[in-house]
């Protein structure tokens, strides 16, 4: 059984960081020879290099990339297991690392994390991803949450937990010099152009299902994997375009584009999706709880009118 010792580890990582020896010396304050005795002994336990020489620099081996990677989640899990564990929890700096799926709405992303901004005492990092790197990310704990609209897939072994935070209606929407009035569904796709997100959104496979149920084959000039692109295509080609309102909130406020068709049946849904910890990010259980508050508050509005 390999015994690792965590000094050494900690003195690779630091050398990975300030790019080699001599620096990684000065900053650790002892001397280069040191610290290569130090990396000799790390190899020699772990039976392989971890730096090759190349032009007289050290540059990472396969395996020492690979250590690399596990050591950067070891010190950084490290040094939020010690913050976490201060007792004088209330004074401290707060950290939230959120992982939003690449093509997802930046209204969306930006109306989830609004509790949060008015608030000098949290430092928010944003990332964007694919679904399958941001669970990993979640599972390494690099990430605190994950902001999806497809549910991640289930299994026993992961531990995530997908909750659906928020739903919406989704709407055909056209520039106001094709016209402002409303048209009707499914009607206006047999002769009107549209513009689609791609294949991979669930947005996408249900107006697929709703096109083949009404007989009809839309004429599709754009489809799209980005909502911000679809939003600016969406204001600049004489065509409908199927997306959330959310996604267009200021163009419809500003009248620089008309909602002519709410599509029946069809919905946009949003995920939060996270996994368990020991030590749970406060502001993650925060988060969630306003957005369960301001659901609540939307079906209220909906049961009145």
């Amino acid at each position: 059984m390999l015994n690792l010792n965590f000094h050494h580890l900690r003195i690779f990582w630091v050398i990975t960081q300030a790019g080699g020896l001599t620096a990684a010396a000065r900053q650790l304050n002892v001397s280069p020879s040191t610290l290569s005795t130090q990396l000799k002994e790390l190899e020699e336990r772990m039976g392989t290099l971890l730096f090759a020489r190349e032009n007289k620099k050290l540059v990472l081996t396969e395996t020492g990339c690979l250590v690399r990677d596990h050591c950067e989640v070891i010190f950084k899990t490290a040094s939020e297991l010690t913050r976490a564990l201060r007792s004088d929890s209330t004074r401290r700096r707060l950290s939230l690392r959120v992982g939003s799926l690449a093509t997802l709405s930046r209204n969306f992303q930006l109306a989830f994390i609004q509790p949060l901004l008015g608030r000098t005492d949290v430092e928010i990092e944003l990332r964007s991803a694919s679904l399958a790197d941001l669970l990993s990310g979640l599972r390494d704990h690099t990430v605190d949450i994950v902001l999806s609209n497809l549910p991640a897939p289930h299994a026993a072994e992961t531990g995530w937990h997908s909750t659906l935070i928020h739903q919406q209606a989704v709407s055909l929407i056209g520039r106001p010099q094709e016209g402002q009035g409303r048209v009707r569904f499914p009607d206006a796709l047999r002769h009107m152009p549209v513009m689609v997100p791609s294949a991979q959104s669930n947005i996408r496979v249900s107006f697929d299902l709703l096109m083949a149920q009404h007989n009809i084959e839309p004429n599709i000039i754009a489809e799209v994997d980005d909502m911000s692109m679809l939003r600016l295509l969406a204001g600049s080609r004489p065509a409908l375009t199927l997306v959330p309102p959310v996604v267009v909130r200021n163009e419809l406020k500003s009248g620089d584009l008309v909602e002519r068709c709410r599509i029946p049946d069809l919905q946009e849904r949003f995920y939060a999706i996270t996994r368990e910890r020991r030590f749970p990010n406060p502001l993650v259980h925060e988060l969630l709880a306003a957005t369960q508050r301001l659901s609540q508050t939307d079906r209220q509005k909906r049961a009145r009118t």
